[in-house]
């Protein structure tokens, strides 16, 4: 019997503000795309693996994803699995900000 991991808005919120404070190391180390899309592509690799997703349940994507897609998968696999009900748009927003 596979265990489903859940995860809080604390823990995302933790997740976000950990890869919003790596930002430019991230984006220095993996110029994929633009700054938002590098970020979002880094959170959803993590949510993977910290959600311990299968191959199932792990988003495919057809050409090449943008910001809309990423954004779209994250909240996909966080609504399937989050402990309490909560938005991660604004989270997503204050990661991929701009602004130090």
């Amino acid at each position: 019997m596979k265990v489903m991991h859940r995860i809080s808005e604390k823990e995302f919120a933790s997740l976000c503000r950990g890869i919003r404070l790596d930002a430019e190391s991230i984006v220095e180390h993996n110029p994929i795309g633009t700054r938002e899309v590098t970020l979002l592509w880094m959170l959803l690799g993590v949510l993977i693996n910290y959600l311990s997703l299968s191959e199932l349940e792990t988003p495919c994507f057809t050409g090449t994803p943008d910001s809309a897609t990423y954004r779209d998968a994250i909240a996909y696999i966080v609504t399937a699995r989050r402990s309490e009900p909560f938005d991660v748009a604004p989270y997503l927003d204050e990661m991929t900000s701009d602004a130090d």
